[in-house]
């Protein structure tokens, strides 16, 4: 996507220093309005992303990782739903733009594969129309070179047979075809940023490892930005630039993903590594969960959203919310944010984890009885979840 002279259908030229970052997203908020109250799903997130990297956003189910996704692509539509902030793409504010011209952006410069691609495909619509009606509605393809595009996509994609699978219907295809063809539709414009929603929702994990390499080759090779949303940290592992941890609707740690998981700050960003499943673990071991579980996003707590099960818990964390600042003078220096009171690895944090043992807080516990030394354990976790996942250089689709 070029730097300069970038024009949005509708609303003429717009100058774009070729420095500046693809997206920029400023103290963005999104409730829904429901009988029960306001859920407030998305609260004061701000991020930018440059041209070519990729971006992970991780959080557990209602930590309001989609819905962010959702509406900086403005999809969140309906009468219940208030959004505001900035999003600055290509600069252009995005939440200000009309409607149509916002829906000439969609798959042209903005794309998405979402969650379950059996949803996201016609039931009753054949692959190749769901192909090349895209196509020709964004790029004015006549009949015959859409057709050809639609070969070279699912090609492209490792779709075997690709001619044969234009005529099939999604539920004659298995889950992972479905997802391979959901993200050739979501390439076909070239888009200059993709969001992966939990691409790998559903799908066995041999499947998974397939589709997220497929992901990164396409990144790289297209040298398109992308956001990558999903609940595992392992996920992100070596195939994310930075990475973003939310929860209750903020972020809570935003690193470089290689110093977010070598210095670890927010206990919930650790509680998340810890749950991940270990290779050297014996058979029948009994997984680490987190305790508890997230607040309503209708009543969230004073003070932090995450007091309620951290076991680095003070009374601090219960009456004040800590603000999203620097995490220290680690490998991260001013790109490492965390939003805690007792920060994970500090002295600090260490204290806080001493007072709760004696005092035998449950969640506290819990960590406790899980490993001899909590720390020890985060980082064994973090060094198997990067090399079981790999990278997106290590492996093909």
């Amino acid at each position: 996507m070029p730097a300069e002279n970038a024009s949005t259908p509708g609303t003429g030229p717009v100058a774009v220093s070729a420095g500046s970052p693809l997206l920029r997203v400023d103290d963005l908020h999104t409730s829904f309005h429901v009988a029960a109250g306001e859920v407030r799903a998305v609260r004061g997130v701000s991020l930018t992303l440059d041209r070519g990297r990729t971006l992970g956003i991780v959080g557990e189910s209602g930590s309001g990782k989609t819905v962010l996704a959702r509406s900086i692509m403005r999809l969140n539509i309906g009468g219940n739903v208030s959004t505001s902030g900035n999003v600055e793409f290509e600069g252009r504010d995005l939440l200000d733009l009309p409607l149509k011209a916002m829906k000439n952006l969609w798959g042209t410069e903005l794309a998405m594969v979402f969650q379950d691609p059996m949803t996201s495909l016609n039931p009753v619509v054949r692959v190749g129309r769901q192909l090349t009606e895209h196509v020709r509605s964004n790029l004015g393809a006549g009949r015959g070179e859409a057709r050809q595009m639609a070969i070279d996509l699912l090609r492209e994609v490792r779709i075997p047979d690709a001619e044969a699978r234009l005529r099939a219907f999604p539920h004659e295809l298995s889950g992972g075809m479905r997802q391979r063809i959901c993200i050739a539709i979501a390439l076909a414009c070239e888009p200059a940023l993709l969001f992966a929603d939990e691409p790998t929702t559903a799908l066995d994990v041999t499947v998974q490892h397939q589709i997220l390499n497929l992901l990164g080759r396409e990144q790289r090779d297209r040298e398109m930005a992308m956001i990558l949303v999903t609940h595992d940290l392992g996920v992100v592992a070596g195939r994310t630039d930075d990475t973003i941890v939310m929860y209750a609707g903020k972020v809570v740690e935003q690193a470089p993903t290689r110093v977010l998981f070598t210095e670890m700050r927010h206990p919930y960003s650790e509680a998340l590594l810890r749950s991940i499943p270990r290779i050297g673990q014996r058979s029948h071991t009994r997984l680490s969960a987190i305790t508890g579980r997230p607040p309503d996003p209708i009543d969230i707590p004073p003070g932090c959203p995450f007091s309620p099960r951290c076991p680095y818990v003070q009374q601090k964390c219960r009456e004040e919310p800590p603000p999203l600042v620097a995490a220290g003078d680690g490998a991260g220096g001013a790109s490492h944010l965390s939003a805690c009171w007792y920060p994970v690895g500090t002295d600090a944090g260490r204290d806080a984890f001493a007072r709760n043992l004696a005092d035998r807080l449950p969640q506290t516990v819990v960590v406790a009885e899980g490993s001899e030394f909590a720390e020890s354990a985060a980082a064994n976790a973090a060094a198997e979840a990067t090399a079981a996942n790999g990278s997106f250089e290590g492996g093909g689709a």
